[in-house]
């Protein structure tokens, strides 16, 4: 079908492509705000479509809906929720109105979609009305803030799953490199050795907390404010209504959500957000941090640490033949900035909310909804193309403890820091390993070196149970 039909609204009539799903409230939408030049998260559109379904089902309940129209209407949220009608949510991501246009444009195609199931043309709003059937008994106010919450929670949970799997890819690693004993590094200066296993197992650890962390700020989300309406009174909606409403969106969307006990507050506040962002904003710290650490410890190869090697992903340059870059870890880091720069779009937009309304929602929507597909991404990317396939390079461990003043940490229990620091000083002026002047000058055997710097001493916690009491500390009839 081509051309155009003619709708009307309170500002007058407006031409709508014949064949469009949507309406009048949508056309206006697309002309008032081309300002993101994306669309609304599908996400946000999927929950929306079970919103819509929970309120039917309400309604229909109650009475206020008859069986054939309910029964269209159904039809098409059900399709909503199944990704049927995405392409008919036109609106960008960004609108004035707190959401209106995207809860409009929702409106309008579920109740063109009914229409079209019922064999009537579209556009027929006297037979199913996107105000007075679909968004019977809502309000922006109150869909718009229970589909996001319901968006993020499946957010959530797509981004626990790969953080899961991240964590147990640096456990495994943290198996792998038990053995592997290695320099450890403060200010970015040799300090004390360690063993690459341990510095796994630090990243695993870290991300553990993430993942916890993300699976308790659920519970920030499962409260909803359905049935408040506008601004939490629940004006317009029946009593039973409201009841009804949660119940029937918990069973569509299997989760365990809950009516607000103070719609009003629920309505009006946007902190949630700020504190479910945050949470997101820990694992970006993480995420960063840890990929930078990897590009420090595969910097060189040569001329660098050159202590692990990540997988070659891509030629490194246009100039430079043979150079390979850590461009997973640089991906990663950039997912993890930009997640940063989300969450301070969500604090500003949260704050600015205006007496019984946060009237920047869509800003916080799609800040959030794009933040937790970044680091799901990032996390999927980060597993799957670096850290399963790491290596170390265990000779160049070998070659640094050797050569490393952090070898002589592990030695000031049994010689004494003095003569540690002789060792260190006759090492650096002869140009030797740490071993060599040990063994050169009768302090340690061989033997007894590679003892202290075995893997079990150096990742063992503390010292010995008493003072002068170590394993294969020389005795006093010795010494």
């Amino acid at each position: 079908m081509n051309g155009y039909r003619q709708e009307t609204d309170s500002l007058g009539t407006c031409d709508v492509p014949a064949d469009a799903l949507y309406g009048v409230h949508t056309a206006r939408a697309l002309e008032n705000s081309p300002l993101a030049g994306r669309l609304v998260h599908r996400g946000l559109v999927h929950a929306y479509g079970a919103v819509k379904l929970a309120a039917a089902r309400a309604n229909h309940e109650l009475g206020w809906c008859d069986e054939r129209k309910f029964a269209a209407i159904e039809t098409a949220c059900q399709e909503m929720i199944d990704a049927a009608l995405d392409e008919h949510v036109v609106v960008d991501a960004l609108q004035g109105g707190a959401g209106t246009s995207t809860n409009m444009n929702v409106n309008e195609v579920l109740a063109n979609r009914a229409l079209q199931l019922l064999g009537k043309p579209l556009g027929d709003y006297e037979t199913v009305s996107p105000l007075d059937d679909v968004n019977l008994h809502q309000s922006t106010n109150d869909t718009y803030p229970t589909a996001l919450k319901v968006a993020a929670i499946y957010g959530l949970r797509e981004l626990e799953r790969h953080v899961v799997v991240l964590q147990e890819a640096f456990q495994e690693k943290e198996r792998q490199f038990a053995h592997v004993v290695k320099v450890g590094r403060t200010q970015l200066q040799d300090a004390v050795l360690t063993t690459l296993g341990r510095e796994m197992s630090a990243y695993a650890e870290a991300i553990g907390r993430d993942r916890w962390r993300i699976y308790k700020c659920e519970e920030r989300l499962r409260v909803v404010n359905l049935g408040g309406t506008a601004i939490g009174t629940g004006l317009g909606a029946p009593r039973q209504y409201i009841f009804r409403a949660v119940e029937h969106l918990r069973q569509i969307t299997g989760l365990g959500l809950a009516r607000a006990e103070n719609l009003i507050e629920a309505t009006q506040s946007a902190d949630v957000y700020v504190e479910v962002s945050g949470i997101l904003r820990a694992l970006a710290s993480n995420l960063l941090k840890i990929a930078t650490d990897l590009r420090l410890l595969s910097s060189g190869p040569e001329a660098g640490l050159g202590e692990i090697r990540l997988p070659a992903r891509q030629a490194g340059s246009s100039i430079m033949p043979g150079k390979v870059n850590p461009v997973i870890p640089e991906a990663v880091s950039q997912a993890a900035i930009a997640m940063m720069g989300h969450d301070q779009m969500i604090l500003q937009a949260a704050s600015a909310g205006n007496l019984e309304l946060s009237q920047f929602l869509p800003l916080v929507a799609d800040a959030l909804l794009a933040s937790l597909d970044l680091l799901a991404r990032a996390c999927h990317v980060f597993t799957r193309h670096c850290v399963v396939g790491i290596e170390a390079d265990e000779a160049r461990c070998r070659q640094t403890v050797l050569g490393s003043t952090a070898a002589l940490t592990a030695l000031v229990e049994r010689i004494g820091y003095e003569r540690a620091a002789e060792l260190g000083a006759a090492a650096q002026a002869e140009r030797k390993s740490i071993r060599e002047v040990a063994v050169e000058r009768g302090v340690l055997t061989a033997d007894e070196f590679d003892e202290l710097i075995a893997p079990e001493q150096v990742t063992r916690l503390g010292s010995g149970d008493a003072h002068g009491q170590t394993k294969s500390a020389p005795s006093e009839e010795t010494a």
